[in-house]
This record gives structure tokens, sequence and C-alpha cells, in this order.
């Protein structure tokens, strides 16, 4: 007699519930080696097409979900390190395997080694499976043979040298120890295989923080304010964004405390005009016209339609008015703004190092000769952007990168070079945020150090009167 599960589908024999599972659990795995497939082999960015992927299958449990954004990000963020296991277990390396074969047995290494509740046995199963629905199967017992070889002398696997132990590239390593020294790097290596929640900017000039929180309790979401801003909340414990009330009417929207403090750093005065050269995807933007509350006009430009498309739909979405969107390059002087923004924000192209806890891909695609390239990309911008402040106006320069050269070199440059003055940020931040260089008017934040991404500000008032030599 054929046993019947009890329960939730009741009817389906055990066997067939097994093969439902099992069917489930391959489907998982084949987008998750899709979306790998495009980030790997195809240098797509992981966030966006893993965004994308979850898209497309919303009606997925949340635990399916939560796995797939799990074996996707971890693979990236151990990549080198899986990589050296892959060597030592394969008598084909890597570089030489086929880009199918290379990315099962890497999305599959990274569940052995870090992730505990997956059986050896279903890892190796499923992707065995792979390789045949990928009609590779003469390779099977390939896979199946390194995976074994893999879960076999996992305990052989102790990396002491930092670059596989957090898979980061040596050289990245070699520039933040000379600016950081060791234990600053370490704490900043630590943070970003951190777990992370998701941070949230309130715009409390459409509705109070209490009908925010009551909203999202309401909704089942834990919530926590950041201690580096009143405004910023971490949110735990819901199924997925859009479906939050306090997201859909523009309560709140996705920023890091990091980016928050950018309009923090400054004091609009009612009525201001402010300029953000490079505004996608508008959070620096939407916060600014948010501290406004509803006067002056802030003003986001970007390269491209669909980066200002973006932009637009958060403005939509949080029912801004003082705020419009302009293509532009903001290389070309547009002189329509000489000398009239009373705020300028200049959130520059840059290596992004400084988000590798959420963008794991970046510091794979960096490299030394790219920063020097951005460096001059920075400059020119800055160059021509300076010119819109009016005397006595603003320009912030921000970057969400961990970088000398494009940091406080590039600030040192820019006094040097223009017209302008710190401008002192002391006070003008949460209480847990102190560094002495604020009374110069910049900040580094690091991870680690602070509980968000690593970024840069720096705050510059143009001189109302330029003196000659003589003077």
């Amino acid at each position: 007699m054929t046993k019947t599960a009890a329960g939730p589908g009741k009817g389906r024999t055990l066997p067939e519930k097994k093969k439902a599972k099992e069917q489930k659990a391959t489907g998982t795995r084949e987008i998750i080696l899709n979306v790998l497939l495009e980030v790997l082999e195809r240098e797509r960015f992981v966030h966006d097409t893993l965004r994308q992927a979850l898209e497309k299958y919303q009606y997925f449990d949340k635990p399916d979900r939560a796995f797939i954004t799990r074996v996707c990000e971890g693979t990236v963020e151990k990549l080198l390190t899986v990589d050296q296991v892959i060597n030592a277990c394969s008598k084909v390396k890597v570089a030489k395997q086929k880009p199918v074969i290379r990315t099962i047995l890497r999305m599959s290494v990274y569940q052995l080694l870090w992730m505990d509740r997956v059986p050896d046995r279903a890892v190796c199963s499923e992707a065995v499976k792979l390789a045949k629905g990928r009609r590779f199967g003469e390779l099977s017992g390939f896979v199946n043979g390194v995976l074994r070889s893999v879960a076999r002398r996992r305990e052989e696997f102790d990396f002491q040298d930092w670059s596989l132990r957090y898979s980061m590239p040596s050289w990245i390593l070699d520039m933040w120890r000379q600016q950081y020294g060791e234990e600053i790097v370490k704490g900043m290596l630590e943070a970003f295989l951190a777990e992370r929640s998701t941070m949230v900017r309130c715009n409390l000039s459409r509705v109070s923080m209490e009908q925010i929180l009551e909203s999202l309790k309401g909704q089942g979401v834990e919530t926590s304010v950041s201690p580096l801003s009143p405004q910023v909340l971490c949110l735990k414990k819901y199924d997925y964004l859009e479906g939050l009330e306090a997201f859909q009417r523009g309560w709140i929207c996705v920023q890091d405390p990091s980016s928050s403090l950018v309009a923090e750093a400054v004091i609009p005065r009612p009525g201001d005009q402010v300029l953000d050269v490079c505004g996608a995807p508008g959070g620096k933007s939407l916060h600014m016209a948010d501290k406004l509350k509803g006067t002056g006009l802030v003003t986001v430009r970007d390269l491209t339609e669909e980066k200002i498309r973006l932009v637009q739909e958060n403005i939509d979405r949080a029912g801004a008015e003082n705020i419009r969107t302009e293509v532009w390059n903001a290389l070309e002087f547009d002189e329509s703004w000489e000398e009239r923004a009373d705020i300028v924000i200049a959130d520059l192209p840059c290596s992004g190092l400084g988000v590798i806890g959420r963008k794991p891909d970046i510091k794979y695609r960096v490299s030394r000769e790219r920063i020097q390239e951005l460096v001059g990309l920075q400059r020119q911008i800055l160059s021509v952007v300076s010119r819109y402040v009016k005397p006595g106006g603003i320009l912030i320069y921000s970057t969400c990168t961990v970088s000398s050269r494009e940091n406080e070199e590039q600030r040192a440059w820019f006094l040097k070079q223009f017209p302008f003055l710190p401008e002192s940020i002391e006070g003008r931040f949460g209480k847990a945020v102190t560094e002495d260089t604020m009374r110069d008017g910049y900040i580094q934040l690091l991870p680690g150090r602070y509980p968000c991404d690593g970024f840069f500000i720096a705050v510059f008032r143009k001189r109302e009167k330029l003196f000659s030599a003589s003077e």
C-alpha cells in the first residue's frame, strides 16, 4: 500500500512529494546558474542581474528567494577562494573548464564550504543534474568527482593569506594597508562579509516617523534607527520591499546611511537652487528636496535616458514636487547654470570599493589603472561643475569608495585649483559620527568603524570675493 502525505498537499503520495521537492530544488539552482553565467562569464553586475531574476520569480517562496540570493552573492563574494579550492581538487584548472561546468562547480563549492544546512549529497546530486540538463552529461562524472573531493578535503582548506581568506585581490589589500594599517583593514574586510540588512531613508516632509514605524510594524517588519542618522531605518523580516505600504507611498526609499549624510552635511536655506550633476538613482537629490520642505528647486542630472528614468520613478513614488530631471553630460559646461547654484552635489563616478559588501563583483573589476582613469575623470567634472556654484555657495564632493587617491588627495587638489574653502561639517551628523577631519570639512567613513558602506564626503564653500596677489 502506497503512503499518502498528510497536511497541506494531502492526496499526493510521498514519492510524488519527494519528486516535487527535487524539481523545485533543481529549479532554484537553474536560476542561480543562469544568474552566475551572466555575472561571471558575461560581466554583468550581480546586484542588477539578481534583482531582475528575483522580480521574475517573485512568486517563489521567501526561503527559495533567500537561497537564490545567498548562493549568487556568496559565490561572487568568495570567488577567489572558491577557484583556489577547485584548482586544488581538479586536474582541469578553472581557467580551462567550459563556462557552464566552471559555473556549476563554483556555485556548488560555495554551498559545500559555506552553507552547512545543505547536505553534501544534495549539492553533488543537483550539480550532476544541472550538467546533464545543459547537455554536458559526459562531464557529469567529472563534476561529481571534483565536488566529492572538495567535500572530503574541506578540513584541509585553512587559508591564512588574507587575499584568499577574504577573497580580496592582493593589490587592494596592499593599498589599504598603506593607508590605514592592519587592524582597520581587517575590520573593513569582516564588515564586507557580514550579513546586511536593508537600509531606508524616511521622507519626513511627507509623513511623520511615527506613521512610518506604525505602517512597518503593521506589516510585521522589524525596524531599528541607524546610529548615523535618525532618518535612516534598518529593516528586517519582511517579504519584499515593493510590497510595503511605506515604500509604495514613497515614505521610505532605499539609501545607505553613509549616502544619506551627503544631504545632512549642509543646511539648505528655503528657496535654494540645488544641482545634482551625477544624480542617479536620485536618493541624495530627493533627500535635499525633502530638507527644503517643498521650497526651492533641485535639478537632477545624469548621462543617459535610462538613468534619468530610474530617478523619475523614485521622484514619482516619493511625490516630490520641488525636483526635476534632465539628461546632461557632466563633462559639458552649461552656461545657463554659471554661478546660479546655491548647492552643487558632485557624487562622482568612482572605483566603488566602499560598496563591496553590497556589490562584491566590484573588487574583481577595478584596477590601479582604472583608479587613475577615474581620478582624471573626477577632476575634469569638478573643473566644470565648480563653475556652477555662486559666490558663497556650497559644493559637496562625494564618492562611495575607500581610496585616498580619489578622496583625500582629490580634495587637496581641488582646494589648490579653485577658489573654494573647506566648510566644517562638525555637528551635522548623528552623535556616533566623530572624526577630527570633520572640522576641516571632510570625512572618510570606513566599514567596520561605522555600520555603513565606505563613503567619502567633502564640503567646500566658494569664496565670495577673489583677492589679487597684492591684497
